[in-house]
């Protein structure tokens, strides 16, 4: 009985571990992926605004990173929506879009997440359209036939998981940045 008594504590401590080291390894597995896809859902979803604010793309795919009632609200958007932009006059062809992340984590269990991000575009690949140019260069210089620069800012980003999902919930600007 007393032989029975301890192989059966062994193999029922074994047992304990691996379920332990198992449910580490998932825990740990599910952190990783929620992590690796808000760092994506952030950079690729804040390039694409950038690029829709720029008339570069139609916006079509933001439902994909953001809610829907941020883009309603977002100014930047509602203004390149309305022609109103200050890039309508110009032809973008390309951009240097750079994400700086702050501290991220997230629980496996959380449907909230809050992270600072710092977005930078240093350099615009454009030049203003055809019939606009000299009309640009008369109201303000030699230097309008080039597309305003970004206006590089820290934002708070806050993120919602629906149906699965990481989505943009709000994108709040914290200050402006040289």
């Amino acid at each position: 009985m007393r032989y029975l008594r301890r192989g059966v504590w062994f193999l029922v401590s074994r047992m304990a571990v691996l379920v332990l080291v198992l449910s580490l390894i998932v825990v740990v597995f599910y952190e990783a992926m929620d992590m690796t896809n808000i760092q994506i859902i952030i950079k690729d979803g804040m390039a694409r605004r950038a690029k829709t604010v720029m008339g570069m793309e139609d916006g079509s795919e933001l439902r994909l990173y953001f809610q829907s009632s941020f883009l309603s609200n977002d100014a930047a958007l509602i203004l390149a929506q309305n022609g109103d932009s200050p890039y309508r006059d110009y032809n973008i062809r390309g951009l240097d879009h750079r994400i700086e992340m702050g501290f991220l984590w997230v629980w496996p269990w959380e449907d909230r997440c809050r992270v600072d991000i710092v977005e930078r575009i240093p350099a615009i690949d454009g030049r203003a359209k055809g019939d606009r140019a000299e009309a640009l260069v008369a109201s303000q210089g030699a230097g309008a036939v080039y597309p305003p620069s970004w206006q590089s800012a820290r934002y708070r980003v806050t993120l919602q998981r629906e149906n699965g999902q990481w989505k943009m919930a709000s994108v709040e600007e914290i200050e402006k940045l040289n």
